[in-house]
């Protein structure tokens, strides 16, 4: 049972990220994508892509002040990060 709460409650932020976090990251400059991943045990991690360095820079205070206004009580924000992919290949998805 603590499982299926876990999961509702990733499942609640991933909805609540697209519905709000995307659509912010949406209007910056040089957005590409965004997503979050479930982590394991109550945790996760979202991943923007950028056109640049500095846009990614812009953004991160855009960030921590969407999840202080909407996810403050249910998100603890441990950590950010900023650099620049070595590469970033991979192939189309099968539909």
């Amino acid at each position: 049972m603590e499982n299926e709460s876990v999961l509702e409650r990733i499942n609640e932020l991933a909805e609540q990220a697209k519905g709000g976090m995307l659509d912010t990251f949406k209007t910056q400059p040089g957005f590409i994508r965004y997503g979050l991943a479930d982590t394991g045990e109550g945790t996760c991690v979202s991943i923007s892509l950028w056109e640049t360095h500095a846009q990614a820079d812009a953004a991160t205070p855009v960030a921590a002040t969407w999840i202080r206004e909407h996810l403050a009580d249910r998100v603890e924000l441990r950590s950010n990060q900023v650099g620049d992919l070595a590469f970033y290949e991979g192939a189309r998805a099968a539909v």
